[in-house]
């Protein structure tokens, strides 16, 4: 049937299945939030108080609920403001559509208004992108989009379309969504027929997941897999909840600011399985240095990942799910209760510890899981807040753990909770942030206070941009250049002229009860905590040193 481009836009966005975007209105996008008020009862728009707002609801959205997460914009700055957070759902292989509109065709390449080569700027930050330039093409590019970002590792794809395009008539015919098979990747029987012989000749194994594992849905899996062999776990900060944090072979987080337990379970265990992660420098520290002991077996999705940044004694290319289902049929159990008994020796002489005698981070994140027993939703800006959500919560279940990970986003927490809670209506979501974070996308309260969007963000407020004041302390001769954070804003006042209710906390004793009063209120809240700035992440790793060089508050002590 004949339609108009921008209805037809919005016909495809149902045909996937998409039920929310995010996003904000502009010149070139008119005809498709024109659209959107006539489809208003078959889709919801969700306008953010920023462009980078929407991008980052929208990864939110998508990480929550393993759907597409869909956010809009204009052309020019309104198409800019959107990459940091295409760039984030990139790093962390995140499905993402962006939906773009620029100047009609005669005007691009003339520096029109508002006009910029959003598809140029986006190349390295997506896994594909479309400048859709005559009516006929669009429906297509749009239905590709979604099976791009879907389909084998996840990642953003943009879609810009020129103004004439969203005001012209096409042709238009429904379609059902092509089902994404997962892979037939042909790996050799041979590789999982040597895995096997690795695992069985294996004395201390040890497994570590990624964020892979979660986008392949491959926790049950993965599960069957860690029970059959016998062995510890760890995971990245992207793996958080593919195994279950809760269970006595989880060791915590590995890498710079991983548990001292499982950095030295890496480097004295003699085969290392790696599921569905990339091997960050975060993780590795001195990729020379790295499990130096372990043969590694690495399981991903992604072939450019295997020896890219460690070299590996076995690779194994294919989808997580159907690789592990493959080594869990031929596997017979393993027993190591010995290696089992030195980790659980490791655990229990190194435990994360903090100050007990003041307000801190971690005690709030830990009065948090006890308040939510281990259920919320937990989104997280980046920094100390995020390193202290990734190691004091323990994580049941997939996509509990909202985070930028690879691009280490500022600012990114408050428009993912947003757009977790939309998608997970049903749970509580929190925010965690630093105060820097924090002022850097606070703006986005306007938008839950709109919504009336229950989400809980809490600010442990330092005064200090408190992880690059750690390294300064640590690193840098205590010279506190461009870290301090003292001046006049009150978070508190901020938040209520913004439409939210405001708790601010100064005791351990306050903590509980204003988290409860925040959980029973129904509406956004933000909770400010007033901690010391000279609070501080352990264990740490120092940049360039191994894993196995992990050091805590004693060692500095010392």
């Amino acid at each position: 049937m004949e339609m108009k481009g921008s209805d037809i836009v919005i016909e495809c966005l149902l045909e996937q299945g998409v039920d929310t975007v995010f996003g904000y209105p502009g010149g070139t996008i008119l005809e498709v939030y024109d659209s959107l008020y006539k489809y208003q009862d078959k889709i919801n728009h969700v306008l953010t108080s920023h462009e980078q707002g929407a991008s980052h609801a929208a990864d939110g959205y998508a990480r929550a609920t393993g759907k597409v997460g869909v956010c809009m914009a204009t052309s020019g700055p309104g198409a800019t403001n959107l990459v940091t957070g295409i760039a984030t759902a990139y790093m962390d292989s995140i499905p993402l559509v962006a939906i773009t509109a620029n100047v009609a065709v005669p005007l691009l390449g003339k520096d029109s208004f508002q006009e910029v080569d959003i598809t140029g700027v986006t190349m390295p930050i997506t896994k594909h992108n479309f400048i859709v330039k005559k009516i006929d093409d669009l429906a297509p590019s749009i239905r590709k989009a979604f099976q791009i970002a879907k389909e084998g590792r996840p990642g953003p794809v943009l879609v810009d379309i020129t103004k004439d395009v969203t005001i012209g008539s096409g042709e238009y015919i429904k379609q059902q969504p092509e089902k994404i098979e997962r892979r037939d990747y042909t790996y050799p029987t041979a590789s999982i027929k040597e895995a096997i012989e690795m695992i069985e000749k294996s004395e201390k194994p040890f497994v570590f997941v990624g964020g892979g594992v979660i986008a392949a849905n491959a926790y049950e899996e993965l599960k069957e897999f860690v029970e059959k062999i016998d062995a510890p776990v760890t995971d990245s900060l992207m793996g958080k909840g593919a195994y279950d944090g809760t269970n006595p072979r989880y060791t915590g987080m590995l890498g710079m600011h991983g548990t001292k337990t499982s950095n030295l379970g890496v480097s004295q265990c003699d085969l290392l399985i790696v599921v569905g992660a990339r091997f960050s420098d975060r993780v590795t520290g001195n990729a020379q240095k790295f499990a130096k002991h372990a043969k590694i077996i690495h399981i991903d999705v992604d072939a450019a990942e295997i020896n890219k940044n460690v070299e590996v004694d076995l690779g194994i290319v294919g989808d997580a799910k159907s690789v592990l289902s493959a080594l869990n049929l031929m596997l017979k159990q393993q027993n190591h209760p010995q290696w089992l008994k030195e980790i659980r020796a490791l655990k229990d002489q190194y435990p994360l510890t903090y100050d007990s005698n003041v307000l801190t981070g971690p005690y709030v994140i830990e009065q948090i899981e006890a308040l939510t027993d281990n259920n919320a939703i937990i989104c997280t800006e980046v920094g100390q807040n995020q390193m202290w959500a990734a190691q004091y919560y323990h994580y049941k279940r997939p996509r509990q753990f909202i985070s930028s990970g690879g691009l280490g986003t500022m600012g990114y927490g408050l428009g993912a909770s947003i757009g977790a809670k939309y998608g997970k209506p049903d749970q509580y979501v929190f925010n965690i942030a630093g105060d820097g974070c924090f002022r850097m996308n606070l703006n986005e309260l306007a938008t839950a206070s709109r919504y009336n969007v229950p989400i809980i963000q809490v600010v442990l407020n330092n005064h200090v941009l408190g992880m690059v004041r750690q390294w300064q302390t640590l690193f840098y001769g205590k010279r506190y250049s461009a870290t301090v954070l003292e001046d006049k804003v009150d978070f508190c006042k901020t938040a209520e002229g913004l439409g939210c209710k405001a708790i601010k906390v100064t005791k351990k004793e306050e903590v509980a009860s204003a988290i409860q009063e925040a959980m029973d209120y129904n509406g956004p809240v933000v909770i400010e905590c007033i901690i010391q700035e000279d609070d501080k992440v352990f264990p740490m790793v120092a940049p360039g040193a191994a894993i196995d060089e992990v050091f805590d508050q004693n060692d500095v002590n010392d």
